[in-house]
Formats: structure tokens, sequence, C-alpha cells
């Protein structure tokens, strides 16, 4: 009890220290100027003795006190010495003090001598700059010295830090503050709480000192370094809310586990940085688990990609719902051995086979598909980076976007598989792009594969950019980020569509679940994003403002466009049993044309050719609907 009344104690005092830090130049200035007053007072004790402290001195003594104080206060400002911080004081600053003493000193003796002020001992004027800096050093080293006692006895460390405000006074802030507050070296001064029922309570020792609205204020007047948003229980729109009043107080932003994070296992305590899916602001995806657990638990799964943004969160999402076996198709020997290592580890009752597969090589994707019998297939591996497509890319990314998943659907008819989902993206809307065109071609693949009578179900599913994947604009900035910048965006007004991996994954699962053959899914993304308003964001969360990190555009790079579309405008929509999954019902003239002719003429088309016949390719199947560079070439016959 002792000890927490001691604790109490010296948090009073450190919560008085820093309500005060607001005019810690004014006071420190004024303190400064007072004990220059009282360095003169001593100086005269110390050459007249007690008898003669006042009878010996010249009736205009105090004048030249003033004075000297005055010539003292100019030149602490001049040299900056009040911005200072005292407790973090060292030999620098004394270094600062030196230099103010002896011009001061100097200017003041020469000042007083040639006024013919001979009343003033010649001993005060030498010796006063003495017991000035003196003083001012011992105040400086004594704060210094009451400061890291007092941190000590808050938190058992005499080193500085981090000042956290709590958004979120309920379970999780509570947990928060007793697992960071001692262990990780944090100072909670305060929870922020909307709950009126709560305002002025205390909770694990850490009073309620506001609602969410007086994060700026109490930011400033409590010397706040982090604020930490603890409220993994509230709605999305509430988590927005206070994210954005806490971006407001220019300090770095963090937070606690989300409920889908802490479901996952995740400690709530775990602090950590703000993630562009906390600011998209939708609610969770609610998906027919008993549907999707019928069409995947116990059979047999084949994802190509596997190694991949979308195909190791499709493999992890596959997992949860009790597959007999996981087959993981991969080109990169690396990205392969994290997946299985990843899923070895969270899934140990689930089978896996690791293949190193290229879905440009027909027949061992055929071999394969006859040997491990896969039931379902998500298609995902693909080449998605827009400028290395378009430039001297071109025969690569229709090789393997287009002519691997037809090699794919090939060998999934022939094997017997029941469902077949291809992973598109909305650039194969009007593509004016390689790689839109390619992806748009592999779906008309998938159309085309529909109408040959197959057991198989052929489906795609259409969706924007995924946050953080790999190539996606996130991880650039993150990174651009931690080096100071500049944060570099292409254009100020281009936007895009955007879903958590997570989220974009589960809905391909579901689409995979309920789709029929030949049938295309959009993915709802919600409202666009503008992309330089996301990056102003993630540099407002890091703790940073545009003078710290400035943004620099560049201009679109070959084939980008300014804005991103799901459907073009001859297509419609319609409703399924899950939110944010639309059937689309494409205006799809192309799709009569002979896919299966221009399909054998590509296949024919020898390695290594100019990428501007792969372009002329893409226009002779696409026609209008593709609007990039040589799209209005000599179209092959």
């Amino acid at each position: 009890m002792g000890k927490e009344k001691d604790t109490m104690n010296w948090l009073s005092l450190d919560a008085f220290l820093t309500r005060i830090r607001p005019y810690r130049e004014s006071l420190a200035l004024a303190l400064d100027m007072v004990a220059v007053a009282l360095a003169w007072q001593a100086t005269y004790l110390f050459r007249l003795g007690f008898e003669r402290w006042f009878e010996a001195r010249p009736g205009y003594d105090h004048w030249v006190m003033l004075g000297i104080v005055a010539l003292y206060g100019v030149l602490l400002k001049l040299f900056r010495v009040p911005k200072g911080m005292w407790r973090f004081s060292g030999f620098g600053e004394v270094k600062r003090l030196a230099a103010v003493c002896v011009i001061a000193g100097l200017i003041g003796a020469v000042a007083v001598l040639m006024a013919q002020l001979t009343a003033v001992p010649r001993a005060v004027l030498a010796l006063h700059p003495v017991f000035t800096l003196m003083a001012l050093a011992t105040m400086r080293m004594g704060y210094r010295m009451l400061y890291e006692h007092m941190r000590s006895r808050i938190s058992g460390s005499a080193q500085e830090q981090r000042r956290a405000l709590v958004m979120g006074a309920g379970d999780a802030g509570r947990l928060l503050v007793a697992g960071i507050q001692h262990q990780q070296g944090w100072v909670v001064v305060g929870y922020l709480d909307d709950a009126p029922e709560k305002r002025g309570a205390r909770v694990a020792g850490v009073p309620v000192i506001g609602t969410l609205e007086d994060a700026s204020r109490q930011a400033d007047t409590q010397g706040i370094t982090h604020v930490i948003v603890a409220m993994p229980g509230a709605t999305t729109a509430e988590r927005r809310r206070a994210l954005d009043l806490a971006g407001k107080t220019g300090l770095a932003v963090l937070t606690v586990p989300s409920s889908q994070e802490l479901l996952a296992g995740r400690a709530v305590n775990q602090v950590r940085d703000i993630e562009p899916e906390d600011l998209l602001g939708r609610e969770p995806v609610q998906l027919d688990e008993g549907g999707i657990s019928e069409c995947i638990g116990g059979k047999v799964v084949l994802i190509t990609g596997a190694g991949g943004s979308i195909g190791s969160e499709l493999c992890r999402q596959v997992a949860r719902y009790g597959p007999s076996r996981i087959v993981l198709y991969e080109l990169s020997e690396f990205a392969l051995y994290r997946i299985e290592q990843e899923l070895g580890e969270s899934f140990p009752h689930i089978p896996l086979v690791r293949l190193i597969g290229d879905v440009k090589d027909l027949e061992h994707l055929k071999f394969t598909f006859a040997k491990h019998r896969p039931q379902i297939v998500f298609h995902a591996a693909a080449y998605k980076h827009v400028p290395l497509m378009e430039e001297e890319n071109a025969w690569a990314a229709l090789r393997n976007n287009t002519l691997g998943t037809y090699h794919a659907c090939l060998a999934a008819a022939e094997s017997g598989v029941e469902r077949f989902v291809l992973i598109s993206t909305d650039k194969a809307v009007n593509p004016t792009n390689v790689m839109g065109a390619t992806k748009r071609a592999a779906e008309l693949v998938i159309s085309h594969m529909a109408g040959q009578g197959h057991a198989t179900k052929f489906m795609a599913v259409r969706f924007g950019n995924v946050l953080g994947s790999s190539g996606s604009v996130i991880p650039k900035f993150k990174e651009q980020i931690a080096k100071g910048g500049p944060v570099t965006v292409t254009h100020p007004e281009i936007t895009r569509y955007f879903m958590t991996i997570p989220e974009a994954a589960r809905l391909v699962v579901q689409a995979g679940a309920i789709g029929e053959s030949g049938q295309v899914f959009v993915l709802d993304m919600g409202e666009p994003v503008k992309i330089v308003d996301l990056a102003k964001t993630m540099i407002r969360m890091s703790g940073k403002d545009l003078r710290d990190i400035r943004i620099e555009f560049s201009g679109l790079r070959p084939g980008e466009k300014l804005y991103e579309e799901l459907l073009s405008d001859s297509d419609k929509t319609l409703q399924t049993t899950v939110s944010r999954l639309l059937l689309a019902k494409l205006d799809d003239e192309v799709a009569l044309r002979d896919v299966a002719t221009w399909l054998q003429r590509s296949v024919a088309v020898p390695r290594g050719r100019l990428d501007t016949e792969a372009r002329q390719l893409l226009a002779s199947l696409l026609g209008e609907e593709y609007r990039g560079r040589d799209s209005n070439a000599m179209q092959t016959r």
C-alpha cells in the first residue's frame, strides 16, 4: 500500500510537470533571471560578509542589479538557452551557459566602469559570472536528477519513457495498460473514453482524463509521444473515428489487434502500427460458412501461385475448412517454402503436397492433376505488375496469364476437377495495358471452357487492388516513409479500389462454393480511394507531417489508368446471397468469337517474338475492348 501511495505521489508530480510543459521556455527564462539576481546577492555576501552585506552597498546597487539581470535575459534568449530541455542537460548545455556568463560578465563590467559606478566592488563584477554559471548549471543538473529519480520510481527505469494516451477504457485498454506499463517501458498518462460513467474514474490505476475528442488537447498538455487506440470490439465506423482523431494529434499512432486478430490468437497487449486496412472503414464480410465447409471440407484443393500474396492467403482460408489435402503449386522455391512452413505450423493436421511448377508447362500440369486428383482449383498464378508487363514483357504476360490459365483449365477438365476458380482483376475492364488485356483474355478462356460441355465448373472472380500485396503501393509507401521520404504518387487525381488480402481471399473461396460454370463474380470494393489521400494518412499515422516527409508526383506510368473500373459501361450485376459478392452480367460479344482458334494460334507462336506481336494478338481477340499500345495495329487473321 505504501509503495502504491509513493508511486501515486510521483505520478502526481509527473502530471504537474507535464501540465506546465507548454510554458517551459517562459518559466526557464524567468527562473534563470531569478538565479542571476540571487547570484548577485551571493557574490556580495561572499565579498563583504554578513556584517557589511547591505551596509557597504551603494544606493544605486539595485538598479545595477536590474540592468545585469536584463542583460543576462537578452543573452540567454539570443543563445536560445530557454529552448533547452532541462531533463536532457549535459556538458553541451553547460558550455552554452558558460558562453552567456562570460559575455554578459564582460559587457556588464565594461558598462559599470564606463558609467563610473565606482562604489560597485570590482570583485563582485569579476565573480558574479562564476556564481551565475554555478547557479544555472546546478538548477539544470538538479532537475535532471529529480526527473530521472521520478522516472525510476514510476516505471523502474531512469530513462525517458514513451508517454501514451490510450483511447478506450474498456477491458482491452485495461489489459493493455497492465501489459505494457512496466514491462515495455511505457508510461500511460491516461485514458480517453466517450462513456459518461467512466469520466474521472481510474482503470488499473490510470485516470480517464477526457473523451476521444480531447485527444489533441490532452496530447499537447500531457507531453504525449504516442496515442494507442484500444477498441477492438468497437464497430468499424467507431474505430475509424478514433483513428481519425488520433491522427489529428500529429503523433505516432498505434493500435491493439482487431477482434479478428484476437480470435486468431494474438495478445491484446501486442501493440502494432496502424495498417491501411484499419483505415478502410468496412464491416467484416459475413460468409456462408456452412456452404463453404460443405464445398471444401474433405476435398483435395490445388492452388496455383500458392506462395503469392493472394495465393498464400487462399491457402490459409482454405485450410480453415478442413480439406483432405492441399496441393501447393508454385514457381518460386522461397515462396513455396515460406507458405508450407506456415501452414505446417498453423494446420499440422492437413497434409500438404509441395510442388515447384510452372503453369506454362502443360505436360507437368497434366501429370500433377492426374496424380493428385484435385477436386477444387484456385488459379492465382499470374504476373500482375502493370509497368513491368508493359515494357519488354508482353509475351511473358500473355504466356503466363492467358495461356497458363488455358493450360490449367485443360488439365482440370481432363482430370475431372469439380470447380475451377480464376483470380481476375479490375484491370481486365476496358484494358489499357498488357496485364489487364491478358487477364481479360483469361476470362474469355474461362467462358470458352465453360461452353465445351466439361463436367468442371469454370468461373472467375474479379477484384481490385489488394492492400499489402507484393508490388502494391502500400509496402512501397511504408518503405519510403521509413526512409524519411519522399513518398512518390503517380498523379494527384489517381484513385484505386482497395480490399484487404483476407477479405478478398474469403470472397474468392465463397465464390468458388456458390458459382456455376461460366460465371464471373465481381467483389464489391466499396468506394475508390484517392492514392494521395492514402499517402497523407499513412504519413500522419507515422507521427510525421508533410513538412517532414513530402509527396512527389512522378506521372502516370505506361499503361496506367487514372481510374479503375470493375465493370464496363454496358455490363450489369446481380446480387448473390452473399453481400459484397456480385454476379456480373457481361455484355460479351467478344466471347462469341472463335476463342479456340485464337488459342491454337497463340500456342503455336514461337517464343521470343517481339512484344508488338503479343499486343497484336491480344487486340485480335479483344478488338475495341483493348485500348493499349499497338491495339490499332494490323490484326492477325
